[in-house]
């Protein structure tokens, strides 16, 4: 889709959103009516609790800049933060593994809203925290739902979200620092997986519930280098993935637009119908 419609599309779907239209017009057809459902937040708060990738020491860093009453007898607040791209609920964009690809505030509108399917890997990623979502996960979402949409999310829920802000159970490890990263254990996509995912379907975006589209032991990083060649961007550390059904979701994630950015805070949220 090019721009130019995808942006028409992201402003029809706002138009439903305030007047609960539901019309058909060209590129909209499959835009829902918000209606009759449910909003779900898919975003951590940033604060003293967000994990970062055990390198970004700092965390999340807010310096009062004033509070409280001023000259004038009237109540203010203002606030600086320092914050690493990659913490938090966050975007990775394409160029934070592929030199030539989208960073941030290139990623178009449409890329970032639209329809989810939801592959629960819970099961199997609570009791191994080096899993590996494989193709045959999707194959087996694909007998029970249909062949995956073109153009949609792929979600991953791996159940990890139940840990945050627990650095030891979602991390694998307390620890920060570079001697951290060789012990982090925690769900990712298979570089196989990522492979299908580009070859086999076409979708737009990618998303899960663990601090990096490949799991924590990886070194090569083979998954996001596959999916970021093809400018798909991954959404991570997403929130409340236990509420989304596997088909049906809609999902609006927003990202500060970071000129040149390989990352950035991330605001998330999901359509839900009743």
């Amino acid at each position: 889709m090019s721009k130019s419609k995808g942006i028409v599309a992201i402003f029809a779907l706002i138009s439903m959103v305030l007047y609960g239209c539901k019309n058909t017009a060209e590129n909209t057809d499959h835009l829902p009516g918000f209606s009759h459902g449910t909003w779900i937040d898919l975003s951590y708060p940033f604060d003293q609790n967000t994990i970062y990738w055990p390198t970004d020491t700092l965390g999340f860093q807010l310096d009062t800049v004033f509070y409280g009453s001023t000259d004038q007898n009237f109540f203010y607040s203002a606030y600086s933060y320092c914050s690493a791209e990659h913490g938090g609920t966050h975007l990775d964009a394409p160029v934070h593994f592929s030199e030539s690809n989208k960073s941030v505030e290139q990623l178009s509108l449409d890329q970032l809203v639209g329809p989810a399917v939801v592959i629960d890997v819970s099961e199997f990623a609570l009791n191994d925290p080096d899993y590996l979502v494989s193709v045959q996960d999707f194959t087996n979402w694909e007998k029970t739902h249909g062949q995956i949409p073109e153009n949609v999310m792929v979600i991953l829920y791996t159940g990890y979200g139940k840990f945050w802000p627990d650095r030891e159970k979602y991390l694998g490890t307390i620890l920060t620092g570079p001697e951290a990263v060789a012990l982090l254990h925690f769900p990712g996509l298979s570089p196989e997986a990522a492979t299908w995912l580009t070859t086999e379907r076409n979708i737009k975006a990618i998303g899960l519930d663990t601090p990096s589209i490949d799991y924590g032991q990886s070194s090569e990083f083979e998954s996001h280098r596959i999916l970021f060649r093809e400018n798909i961007p991954a959404f991570e550390n997403l929130a409340n993935l236990h509420q989304l059904p596997a088909t049906g979701a809609w999902i609006i994630a927003l990202p500060m637009p970071i000129a040149g950015g390989s990352g950035a805070p991330l605001r998330a949220i999901a359509w839900v119908r009743s």
